[in-house]
């Protein structure tokens, strides 16, 4: 089973991804996966329809880098700009939403980045006082910043020819590190900083898979609140109405889930 699909506490983990989409204001959606796992998804996402947004699937026939995803996804962005997300990264805190759809509306590429108390282990970032991005690079002995790339990008409408302008690594994948280089050298990538306030998760390993399901837990059982709940965001953003809630909560009746849907509603 594919990671994305596996739930993180109480919903899948691609619930996440999908939401923040949303949460950036973004409805036309697509779901790239292996040749094995489409199905799969299309079965638990479905058209996209019941939390109104339209959600589509492509393959990526093998792992060849997530860069591959901007070219997998050119007709499908018709020359529009785009964000890319992973399947496997959470996102959480205050005005988080506002700081999405700034990026989304915003005509700067944009990457998001968190402040990490262990740069040597991530790809870390370097920007100036208008946070324009000076350089990139992964796991550094020393260090210029706290400063992670995390795995949500904000794109021009240009980023699939510069992903097709790309030569594999040496471990022969088309790197999402190399476009965001390539926009440092125009001088056109930016950052929006996500502090201590913020959560981020790559929940790509088993401990932060299992870091990840404990922390929607707390939050979710301390505040009495969803995170990440698509039909909560479709409502609050009038996508869906109260009669789609009512039936999304009726196929999922006698469950936690399905009573804090109705909740949503008599608010």
């Amino acid at each position: 089973v594919p990671k994305c699909l596996l739930p993180v506490y109480d919903k899948p983990m691609i619930y996440h991804s999908i939401s923040t989409l949303m949460l950036s204001g973004i409805k036309d959606i697509m779901i790239i996966t292996s040749p094995s796992d489409r199905d799969r998804a299309n079965e638990l996402l479905g058209d996209g329809k019941k939390w109104g947004v339209k959600l589509t699937y492509e393959i990526q026939e093998k792992p060849r880098g997530i860069a591959e995803a901007l070219i997998i996804a050119e007709d499908f962005l018709d020359k529009n700009p785009c964000a890319l997300i992973l399947g496997d990264n959470i996102f959480y805190g205050p005005n988080l939403e506002e700081k999405l759809k700034h990026a989304n509306a915003s005509n700067k590429n944009t990457i998001f980045t968190f402040e990490v108390t262990d740069p040597e282990r991530f790809g870390i970032c370097e920007i100036d006082d208008e946070c324009k991005v000076i350089s990139i690079e992964e796991k550094p002995l020393k260090p210029k910043s706290n400063l992670c790339v995390t795995g949500i990008y904000f794109y021009d409408e240009f980023a699939p020819q510069v992903a097709m302008n790309l030569s594999p690594s040496p471990r022969g994948e088309l790197e999402i590190t190399d476009v965001n280089k390539n926009y440092i050298k125009t001088h056109s990538l930016y950052a929006e900083v996500l502090n201590q306030e913020h959560t981020w998760i790559d929940a790509g390993t088993v401990e932060s898979f299992l870091q990840a399901s404990l922390f929607v837990k707390s939050i979710e059982t301390q505040q009495g609140i969803k995170v990440s709940c698509p039909e909560e965001i479709a409502y609050k953003n009038n996508w869906i109405d109260r009669q789609t809630i009512e039936n999304i909560a009726k196929d999922t009746s006698n469950s936690p889930y399905s009573n804090y849907l109705l909740k949503i509603i008599k608010r």
